[in-house]
C-alpha cells in the first residue's frame, strides 16, 4: 500500500476502505508517512469530502491511535457533553453539577482555551489548588465519592487528532465537516462515556457561521456516535453573541457558582437547563418536561452547588471561592468601556470580543503563553439593549496596563450601536439525533 496511491484515490473521487484509513492514520502517527503527503491527502478531503462509513472508520482510527478510556468500573450510565467552542461558553462548570446532582455519573476530559473561545481546564484551574491532572485512579475515585469529575485530557488520548490538527490549522482544512467530525468524536469516544450530548455553536463567535452548516455537522456526529455504541443526540445553540455576562476565567467561575444559586443570567441558565435535561434524558431519567424540572429543583434546593464544590474539594481545589467568589479577588486595573452613541447594539462579533478579552491576558495565543486568571471582560450590555452615549457597556479586567488600550480598541470595533431595535433571535435552534431534527 502506498500513500502515493491512497491521495490519487481520494483526489479522484474514491471512497478509502478502513484498512486504507488506518494505514494513513497508524502511518502519520508512527512518523513513517510525512507531514507534506498527509497535507495532500487531507485537502483532497476537504474539497471532495468522506461518506458516513469513511468518517466513522476515520473517526475510530484516531480513537484507537492512544488510550482508550474504560469507565465500566464506574457503576451507572456516564454521559459526556462536548461544546464546539464559544467566548463566554461556561456550561460545563453548571450542567456537569446538575447533571451529577439527580444522580448521573459525570466523567469528562476537557480541553485548554487557544484564541478566541476559553477552556474548561483553564477555568477551573483559576480556582486555586485546582488539579486537572488527575491519574486514572484518582479520577474514578472522585467520580464515585462525588458523582462528577472534570480534568484534562490525557497526554496520549487520540495522539492522531493531536498531529492532525496541527497540521490543518497551517494548511487551510480546518473547516470540512469530515475532517471536525472525526477530531470531536475521536476524543468523545476514547473518553468511555455511556452517552454524549453535543452543544454545536453557530454564529460569530462559533466554528460554523450558519445554522444548516451546525446542523449537518451535527447530524454527522451524532450518526457517529450512534455507529460506534453511544447514544448521542445534539442542540444547536446561539453564539452571535457571548453567552451570560462574563468572560475570563475566575470571572466565569464566579458567574457559573451564581447560575448554581440562582442569581444567574437568564441566557445561560435557560440553556445550562435544556442541556443538563437532555443529558439526562439520555441517561433514562424521563421525558424532556421531567429532566427540565429536575434540572430547575437542583439549582433552587442548593444541591447542584453542592456538587461543585464537593468536586472542587476532592480535586484539591480552595472550596472558600465556590462558597464565596469574592475571595478570588479582582484584577489590579479596571477600565469602564462606555457606548459612543445613542441607539440599540445592532449586533457583537463574539469571535472579537473573545479576543479582546485575550488580548487582556484571559487567553493564549499559544499553549505555551501564560493565563491571567483575573483578567477577562464583564458586559453591561448585549445585542438588543438600548443604550445612551456614555453609558457603560462593559468593564475590562487585566493586571497589564498596556493591554487594555488594544483590547479596549478591539471590543469597541467588535460592536455596533444601531438606530433600530434588531430582530431577536432564538438561543437554542434545534435539537439534532442521528435520524431527526426539530427545530425550535
Amino acid at each position: 500500500m502506498r500513500m502515493y496511491d491512497l491521495i490519487e484515490k481520494k483526489r479522484d473521487g474514491g471512497r478509502l476502505t478502513k484498512d486504507e484509513i488506518d494505514f494513513i492514520i497508524n502511518g502519520y502517527v508512527d512518523g513513517i508517512i510525512p507531514d507534506y503527503q498527509i497535507s495532500a491527502w487531507l485537502m483532497a478531503v476537504f474539497f471532495v469530502g468522506m461518506d458516513d462509513e469513511e468518517i466513522l472508520n476515520l473517526t475510530q482510527a484516531m480513537a484507537h491511535s492512544g488510550d482508550m478510556v474504560d469507565l465500566s468500573p464506574i457503576e451507572g450510565i456516564k454521559v459526556d457533553k462536548h461544546s464546539t467552542g464559544g467566548v463566554g461558553d461556561k456550561t460545563t462548570l453548571i450542567v456537569a453539577p446538575i447533571v451529577a446532582a439527580n444522580g448521573v455519573k459525570v466523567a469528562k476530559m476537557s480541553g485548554r482555551g487557544l484564541g478566541h473561545t476559553g477552556g474548561t481546564v483553564d477555568k477551573l484551574e483559576s480556582i486555586p489548588g485546582y488539579r486537572t491532572d488527575l491519574s486514572e485512579k484518582e479520577f474514578f475515585d472522585v467520580v464515585r465519592s462525588t458523582g462528577l469529575s472534570v480534568i484534562g485530557q490525557s497526554g496520549n488520548l487520540t495522539p492522531a487528532d493531536k498531529k492532525l490538527y496541527a497540521l490543518r490549522d497551517v494548511t487551510a482544512t480546518v473547516n470540512s465537516i469530515p475532517l471536525i467530525a472525526s477530531s470531536i468524536m475521536s476524543k468523545k469516544i476514547a473518553a468511555g462515556s455511556d452517552a454524549i450530548l453535543l452543544d454545536v455553536k453557530v454564529g460569530s463567535g462559533a466554528f460554523m457561521r450558519s445554522v444548516d452548516d451546525a446542523v449537518k455537522l451535527a447530524q454527522v456526529m451524532c450518526r457517529l456516535g450512534e455507529m460506534a455504541g453511544r447514544n448521542t443526540r445534539a442542540l444547536i445553540t446561539d453564539m452571535d453573541k457571548p453567552l451570560g455576562w462574563a468572560i475570563g476565567n475566575s470571572l466565569e467561575v464566579t458567574e457559573a457558582v451564581n447560575t448554581l444559586s440562582g442569581k444567574g443570567p437568564k441566557d445561560l441558565t435557560h440553556e445550562c437547563i435544556m442541556l443538563a435535561s437532555q443529558m439526562m434524558v439520555l441517561a433514562g431519567l424521563g421525558s424532556e418536561q421531567e429532566c427540565e424540572e429536575k434540572a430547575k429543583r437542583v439549582i433552587e434546593d442548593g444541591s447542584a452547588l453542592n456538587k461543585l464544590m464537593l468536586m472542587v474539594k476532592a480535586q484539591g481545589g480552595d472550596e472558600s471561592v465556590i462558597a464565596d467568589p469574592s475571595n478570588f479577588g479582582s484584577a489590579k486595573i479596571v477600565r469602564e468601556v462606555r457606548a459612543p452613541g445613542d441607539g440599540y447594539i445592532a449586533s457583537m462579533d463574539s469571535e472579537g470580543i473573545g479576543v479582546a478579552s485575550q488580548i487582556l491576558g484571559a487567553g493564549r495565543e499559544t499553549l505555551e503563553d501564560t493565563i491571567d486568571y483575573l483578567a477577562g471582560i464583564i458586559l453591561n450590555k448585549k445585542t438588543g439593549d438600548k443604550v445612551s452615549k456614555g453609558d457603560i457597556i462593559a468593564r475590562l479586567y487585566t493586571n497589564d496596563e498596556s493591554k487594555i488600550e488594544a483590547s479596549l480598541k478591539r471590543f469597541l470595533s467588535s460592536i455596533v450601536i444601531g438606530d433600530n431595535e434588531p430582530e431577536s433571535k432564538p438561543l437554542i435552534f434545534a435539537r439534532v439525533s442521528a435520524d431527526e431534527v426539530i427545530m425550535y
